[in-house]
C-alpha cells in the first residue's frame, strides 16, 4: 500500500514549497523534494489533522455562482488547482483522475465530485474551462474567479500558486502553482489525503473506492 501520515502542519509547510512551472522548459522550476523520508512507493499522503474546505465562492463554466463548501457538502470530492493552457501535469493529473473514475460503478462515479480551479483566470473563462474539461470529463466542475481569491483558498490547503508570466526562455505564459490534488471525506468534509503529481491512474483506480466510503485509501 502507497501511503504515508503527516502532522498537517508539517504538511503544509512542505506543500507549499512544491510548486511546478507548467511547459517552462525549465529544469529550476521542477518541484522541489521537500520530504526527507523515502515516499518513492508512496502516492496517497494520509493526514493526521484533515485540511478544512476552503471558503472558494467562485464561478463554474456556466457561469454561476459555485460555492465550494456548500456544493461538495457531504459529497467525496477531490479538487485540483491548474490551468488549462498546461501542455503537461495538469491535463496528465485530470486524464488520470479521469481514467480512474471510469472504472468506478455509475452510482459511485455520480457521487465523486472533481473540482478544477484554474490559476491562470484571465485567459480560463467559463467558456475555456467547460471546453477543456469536456474533453477530459464532462461531470468534472470547472471553476473561474477573481486570482486573489483563488490563490488564498489554494493557500489554505498549502498550495502555493503565483500570477501567471512570460517564461524567458520560451516566451510562452506560464503558471506556477503547487500540484498537489486534495481528496475530502464524505463524512468529515475534511480534506484527509494529498496526492502529487506522481500519482498514476493505478493509484486513484485502487483508492477512490476508499475515498468515496470515506475510508483510508
Amino acid at each position: 500500500m502507497r501511503k504515508k501520515t503527516y502532522a498537517a502542519a508539517a504538511l503544509l509547510a512542505a506543500a507549499t514549497l512544491t510548486l511546478s512551472a507548467c511547459g517552462s522548459g525549465d529544469d529550476s522550476n521542477s518541484p522541489v523534494a521537500v520530504v526527507s523520508e523515502d515516499t518513492s512507493q508512496k502516492a496517497a499522503t494520509v493526514l493526521d489533522t484533515p485540511f478544512e474546505k476552503p471558503d472558494l465562492v467562485l464561478t463554474d463554466t456556466k457561469g454561476k455562482k459555485y460555492d465550494f463548501r456548500k456544493e461538495t457538502a457531504g459529497r467525496p470530492t477531490l479538487i485540483y488547482f491548474g490551468y488549462t493552457h498546461c501542455p503537461d501535469i495538469c491535463p496528465l493529473t485530470m486524464s488520470n483522475i479521469a481514467v480512474a473514475k471510469k472504472q468506478l460503478p455509475k452510482a459511485e462515479q455520480d457521487k465523486l465530485r472533481v473540482v478544477f480551479v484554474t490559476t491562470d483566470p484571465q485567459r480560463d473563462t467559463p467558456s475555456e474551462l467547460g471546453k477543456w474539461l469536456k474533453g477530459i470529463d464532462p461531470q468534472f466542475v470547472g471553476l473561474t474567479g477573481d486570482f486573489a481569491t483563488i490563490q488564498a483558498g489554494a493557500r489554505t490547503l498549502g498550495i502555493s500558486i503565483e500570477p501567471t508570466h512570460k517564461d524567458k526562455k520560451t516566451g510562452k505564459t506560464v503558471s506556477v502553482h503547487g500540484t498537489q490534488v486534495i481528496a475530502f471525506s464524505p463524512k468529515t468534509d475534511g480534506g484527509y489525503v494529498l496526492y502529487g503529481e506522481d500519482a498514476q491512474v493505478g493509484d486513484y483506480t485502487r483508492d477512490l473506492p476508499k475515498i468515496i466510503k470515506g475510508e483510508n485509501p
